[in-house]
């Protein structure tokens, strides 16, 4: 046996240990119900003194205070002047800057060493350098960014604690040890990111490397369990579990954490950070490309942009099904908020929503299209770019079509009421699942003719292969626009949820079947020459486009979060009575999620010149060498 081999697979098997005890210990804590639940008052003496008696005295009420039966803590009743306020300045408006912005930059670090890992593992399997000094880079570029998101969580927790301190006196007494726990998983991912980062050299071959992977699987470890106790008060806030209608503490913290809405967000949220960071980490490969003033360090940062642009649009394909989820369990918990959200004041925003997606999808589209001219087996699809972009061009049309008009009085009665006689169809979610289902599959296609541009195929069942994936785009194609025409339009609404559910199945199918085929079907293929380097600044500006995109999006649907509570916060268990206890205009909430963009933006720019800066070296000057 070779003992190189033997020890590898020892470290493999130490390494899925280490992952499952992790989890082992972040359930077990969780499972753990809390002591302080049941009360919530600071001593046995205040909590005796809040029996009713019945006018008896101490000597008169022979009771152990075992024996009596304390209420447990409910949530405070707060009024107008319980807020504090500074300089006449918004609360809301100081935490929704300060809390965007952390949640900007806590996404960001959160999945870098997600793929990261991944493209490390990689380079291992496949011997290529370049890999590991890709995953590098993005973590030289994560490490800046990781100081600015403990700067914000650090102002974001003060500014609740002085701004909401009832508030935050509620969830710390709901959450009790839990948020100690968060505490504690923060300094292990601090200590995970800089063992991980700094060890890179020292671990990087042989069986060391084994440990640095074990180091950044640990690192994902404990990010991904910080997502997911950060998401249990926010989804607590939306939809609480383990609480009475009062507010009192009826469960242990297990039941808390897992609310309705916790596993969607869930899903949702890291889903959305992966196609958050591979759009920064394209970024950050344009600017560098555009920056660099020779061949090797373009035809670098080119192939580095075009896998971050793999991992943001792989990971943004399945994120519209994920957010589908979300939704429908939102409205299975509260009909309200489900109306608040998609045909209330919020309403018009998910067609601002639907013009982002499509930027994003647009955007990585046509950098898929420019990338194709850097192979030469490239002009045997270029025929169909034009196809897809007429597919995605009209698809976008009908998503971004709006149901009801905003109208006078004068044009209503021009038009014979607010719909649209010929256009009012496509602003109803049956058109609209059509064409989102279908920019998805389309956006695929863009993805798996680019990778079949620079490859010959040498297996024998090819034409078989090829027919078989041609059947299954028409058929998917077909059933997607058929269950949403026909359950649609033309039967009983409530059959309207369920095609949704086939459409979502036929996309699916498409992009795990061509995944699938593709991986066998090319297997030992001629792989063409690629120019990197060569392709065209144009590209580039897609690169910075999605970014923006992909930030004022998330920016957009935080404020729908919100905002479906209303006026609560923790929906109809603690109401909000300060002075910013509604929704805020849209014009207003368009200008503040305008203003933590570019804030977001600027930060970005200043990271990237950071990591810059580090690789510039400044010359000896001649005063210093004696030189004249």
């Amino acid at each position: 046996m070779n003992p190189g081999l033997s020890i590898n697979n020892n470290f493999r098997v130490v390494l899925s240990l280490l992952f499952a005890l992790m989890l082992a210990t972040v359930f077990s804590l969780s499972f753990s119900d809390s002591v302080y639940a049941a009360t919530g008052t600071s001593s046995i003496e205040d909590r005796i003194r809040s029996v009713d008696t019945g006018g008896l005295t101490a000597e008169q009420f022979q009771v152990e205070p075992k024996e009596v039966g304390f209420p447990p803590f409910s949530a405070p009743k707060l009024k107008t002047k319980d807020y504090p306020k500074i300089m006449g300045v918004s609360s809301r408006s100081i935490v929704w800057v300060v809390a965007q912005m952390h949640l900007f930059f806590a996404a960001f670090v959160l999945a870098v060493p997600l793929f990261v890992l991944v493209i490390e593992w990689i380079g291992v399997k496949s011997g290529d350098e370049r890999y590991d000094d890709m995953a590098h880079e993005c973590m030289k570029i994560s490490m800046t960014a990781f100081s600015i998101t403990a700067i914000f969580g650090g102002l974001l927790a003060f500014a609740l604690f002085i701004l909401y301190p009832q508030f935050m006196g509620y969830m710390m007494n709901v959450f009790n040890t839990q948020v100690l726990l968060y505490a504690l998983l923060f300094f292990a991912e601090s200590f995970f990111l800089y063992l991980y980062y700094y060890s890179w050299y020292a671990y990087r071959w042989g069986n060391k490397k084994w440990v640095h992977l074990t180091l950044g699987l640990m690192l994902n470890v404990v990010g991904t369990t910080i997502l997911l106790l950060a998401n249990a008060w926010v989804t607590f806030m939306m939809a609480p579990s383990g609480v009475d209608d009062t507010g009192a503490v009826t469960g242990g913290i297990w039941e808390i954490i897992r609310g309705p809405l916790w596993n969607p967000i869930n899903l949702h949220r890291f889903i959305a950070n992966i196609a958050f960071g591979g759009a920064v980490i394209g970024a950050y490969a344009a600017y560098k490309f555009l920056s660099a003033t020779d061949l090797r360090a373009r035809a670098h940062y080119d192939w580095m942009g075009y896998t971050a642009n793999f991992i943001a649009i792989l990971a943004f394909l399945p994120l519209p099904f994920a957010g589908y989820w979300l939704m429908a369990e939102i409205y299975a918990y509260s009909q309200q908020m489900g109306i608040t959200a998609m045909g209330g004041i919020l309403a018009w925003l998910f067609i601002v929503q639907a013009v982002l997606i499509g930027t994003i999808l647009l955007a990585g589209n046509y950098y898929l299209w420019s990338g194709m001219s850097r192979t030469q087996g490239s002009s045997r699809y270029t025929w169909m770019i034009k196809y897809i972009a007429m597919v995605l061009v009209t698809c976008f049309l009908i998503w971004v079509t709006p149901h009801t008009l905003i109208l006078s009085a004068s044009e209503m009665k021009l038009l014979g009421g607010s719909h649209h006689h010929l256009l009012g169809p496509l602003g109803i979610m049956p058109a609209k699942n059509i064409a989102v289902n279908l920019m998805l599959i389309f956006t695929f296609l863009s993805f798996q003719l680019y990778r079949r541009s620079d490859k010959e195929v040498t297996v024998g069942w090819a034409g078989f292969g090829n027919a078989l994936m041609v059947s299954i785009y028409v058929v998917a194609i077909v059933n997607v626009i058929f269950a949403g025409v026909y359950y649609g339009y033309f039967t009983n609404t409530v059959y309207k949820v369920g095609s949704s559910v086939t459409q979502v199945v036929s996309t699916l199918v498409v992009i795990v079947s061509g995944v699938i085929i593709d991986t066998y079907m090319f297997k030992g293929a001629k792989t063409l020459p690629s120019e990197w380097g060569k392709v065209s600044n144009r590209a580039q500006y897609a690169l910075f486009a999605l970014p923006v995109a992909f930030t004022w999006l998330m920016a957009l649907m935080g404020y729908v979060r919100s905002s479906v509570r209303t006026n609560w916060h923790v929906y109809t268990v603690m109401k909000d009575n300060s002075p910013d206890n509604y929704i805020p205009a849209i014009g207003f909430a368009g200008n503040m999620m305008t203003i933590v963009t570019v804030l977001f933006l600027i930060c970005v720019l200043f990271i990237f010149w950071v990591a810059s800066l580090s690789e510039t070296k400044q010359s000896r000057p001649a005063f210093l060498t004696g030189d004249k």
